[in-house]
């Protein structure tokens, strides 16, 4: 891995839009740019957290229309092992669990469809993004501070969030994170801890939806909230099932139920199959 490489964005304006996990999902990273459009955000109010490729069957168009929509992108662990031609996604599955088991027929299948030409992008992507939004900065990376496939959820315990965020510059207020799958934010000794969540699968809530998060100045105060993403599911569902990706993730994008819960904690697994509901976040 190159030296961490930190992009600041300088002053934005908002509204912003977060989003994570396109997962070569391109019906549901389709349907956020047509968001995108519809609420007039430009390309450089947009922050995709990584993982742009994953389970889903066309990873190397959905590759090409992030690229062309000209979004920020943060290097995620899928994107590291893509650049750098490892052996697997480097998502931090435990060896022999099923969530590991599963991601070798997946990641076999993009690894012979991504491009050189993205494959060399994806190796010069920042590890980090810093922007100001009013008086308050952000860090946005894909999974912890210095260890990009870290887990980190809504019930993992504070002081190991707070932990992470000593980390950061001091400077910084607010932490945007990826890589878990499910969205989420709260606020951590004073600072904004704040997931996207991801587009390109469910978040184990039994709904086909994807989730991404708007990030507003409303009254010299930021404004965080989640919305749900819908978009054709039945078509993602059948381009994988035509291209043979037939171990579950499939049926998860209709279901919305993950097809392993290895690396979810015990609280997020209570959850599984109960719609998501999250409340704005005001700080």
């Amino acid at each position: 891995m190159n030296l961490p490489r930190i992009q600041n964005l300088g002053v934005l304006e908002g509204p912003l839009l977060i989003f994570g996990g396109p997962y070569s999902n391109l019906a549901a990273t389709g349907a956020l740019r047509d968001v995108a459009v519809k609420l007039a955000i430009p390309p450089q109010r947009i922050v995709c957290t990584g993982d742009l490729v994953a389970y889903c069957a066309e990873p190397e168009e959905t590759v090409n229309l992030i690229r062309e929509w000209g979004v920020h992108v943060v290097l995620g662990n899928c994107e590291e092992s893509f650049a750098s031609r490892a052996l697997d996604c480097g998502c931090g599955f435990e060896a022999g669990s099923t969530c590991s088991a599963l991601s070798e027929q997946w990641f076999r299948y993009a690894d012979a469809r991504i491009s050189e030409s993205n494959r060399s992008w994806m190796g010069q992507l920042p590890v980090s993004l810093t922007f100001q939004l009013g008086s308050q900065r952000f860090s946005c990376v894909h999974g912890g501070v210095e260890s990009i496939n870290k887990f980190l959820f809504a019930s993992t315990p504070d002081a190991e969030k707070a932990a992470e965020l000593s980390l950061l510059n001091q400077g910084i207020d607010g932490l945007i994170t990826g890589h878990c799958g499910i969205p989420f934010g709260q606020m951590i000794e004073g600072r904004a801890w704040l997931n996207a969540g991801v587009i390109g699968l469910p978040a184990n809530d039994g709904t086909t939806d994807g989730w991404y998060l708007m990030i507003d100045l409303v009254d010299n105060m930021i404004k965080c909230e989640w919305h749900r993403l819908s978009y054709p599911a039945e078509q993602a569902r059948q381009t994988m099932l035509d291209a043979g990706l037939v171990n579950g993730y499939a049926d998860t994008l209709i279901s919305g139920l993950w097809p392993s819960e290895d690396v979810l904690p015990v609280e997020e697994k209570k959850n599984r199959g109960k719609a998501l509901e999250i409340e704005p976040l005001i700080f």
